[in-house]
């Protein structure tokens, strides 16, 4: 295989995705672009699925999770606005693509599993910025409880089947998660509430 060639064409899908994916669907911003150009998202997929890097949707892994749409992490992001103060804790949704795009922007980056964030295993201290990457139905109360005085959450949310970007600021204590605007995002089941009993 022709390495050049190869992170030529690499080089090329990268541009496109900025151009076609993020700057017509409003996501302009250098810091973002700057990072998503300089990233490599094949760098974070199987070899079988390296050729499908830059779709305009999400990749599935199988167990291992997915790899979000371009779109979600450009919008994502520039919700978040990484300051190079913020301590970050970024919830996986398997593959690391997140953590990459966000660690140059931010003092500290710390990564924890969706399945381990869901239960409450979480890691010392308070953030000012947690990244969760992908949807979830519900916030648990221990992800809230590490959230910094005025941190921020920047999420998706599933309401009504429909996956939406959402963030949510930590004021006098309390923090909720508010819709920013629809956008397709895989759901990170760990999350889902528990289904109450009904009759068959």
């Amino acid at each position: 295989m022709d390495t050049m060639s190869t992170t030529r064409d690499s080089d090329t899908a990268r541009k496109a995705m900025i151009d076609s994916q993020l700057r017509t669907s409003g996501v302009n911003e250098e810091f973002v672009l700057a990072r998503m150009i300089n990233v490599p998202r094949e760098d974070f997929l199987p070899e079988d699925k390296a050729n499908l890097a830059y779709i305009d949707r999400s990749i599935a892994l199988g167990a291992d999770g997915f790899l979000a749409s371009p779109l979600f992490y450009g919008k994502l992001l520039l919700e978040a606005a990484p300051k190079p103060t913020d301590r970050v804790l970024v919830i996986e949704g398997g593959t690391g693509y997140l953590a990459a795009l966000t660690a140059p922007l931010v003092a500290d980056v710390t990564c924890v599993s969706a399945a381990d964030a869901a239960a409450g295993k979480l890691p010392d201290g308070e953030f000012s910025l947690i990244l969760i990457d992908g949807a979830i139905e519900q916030l648990p109360g221990a992800l809230a409880d590490i959230v910094a005085e005025n941190g921020l959450i920047v999420s998706g949310l599933l309401l009504r089947q429909v996956s939406r970007l959402a963030s949510g600021r930590k004021v006098a204590g309390q923090i909720s998660l508010s819709p920013v605007e629809d956008i397709g995002i895989p759901v990170l089941t760990a999350f889902n509430r528990p289904k109450g009993w009904t009759f068959s």
